[in-house]
């Protein structure tokens, strides 16, 4: 695990939201061509914003505007969810990324599903399991792309070998 506590706040924001929008943009194509043909279901996790916004407002939202809601959460949310994760339980990055798709799986099937009036984890069906994989799968390329450019911005600022910087000899780096 790298040491976060040594970058700076814009390396670890940028790092989140690059991580974020990399493993979404991987969700969303996992959701609309990998999923039929796996699960013969299409995720259309904006119905879920769609369906909460109505039910918590009572405002009807169209998918145009559901769809970039999901979208922003699941890149920035999501990928600070990761991050988080990763500050709490410094553990292995795919054991981050596991726990992380775990969690965010069961809310959204376990306790987000049920609110809106469906059943818990849907019943197990082929959209909760599909949904399983696209959570999991999804935050664990987070987690590993968070640990490269963390790792990257550590290199670059010679963090990551702080005593190979403090022992060189200058003009010969």
């Amino acid at each position: 695990m790298s040491s976060s506590k040594t970058l700076s706040r814009k390396q670890i924001l940028l790092s989140i939201a690059l991580a974020g929008l990399i493993g979404e943009i991987a969700f969303e194509l996992y959701a609309w061509l990998v999923s039929p043909i796996l699960f013969d279901v299409v995720l259309q996790p904006s119905n879920l914003v769609i369906a909460l916004t109505a039910k918590l407002t009572g405002v009807q939202m169209s998918k145009t505007l559901a769809f970039p809601i999901h979208f922003l959460i699941g890149s920035l949310g999501f990928g600070l969810f990761v991050y988080a994760t990763r500050l709490v339980m410094p553990a292995r990055v795919w054991l981050t990324g596991t726990i992380s798709g775990l969690i965010l799986w069961f809310v959204a099937q376990g306790m987000l599903a049920p609110f809106i009036g469906r059943s818990f984890m849907m019943d197990f069906g082929t959209y909760t399991q599909s949904s399983f994989v696209g959570h999991v799968g999804m935050t664990l390329l987070m987690a590993h792309l968070l640990a490269a450019f963390l790792s990257y911005f550590e290199t670059k600022s010679g963090i990551a070998h702080p005593l190979a910087q403090a022992t060189a000899v200058p003009g010969q780096q």
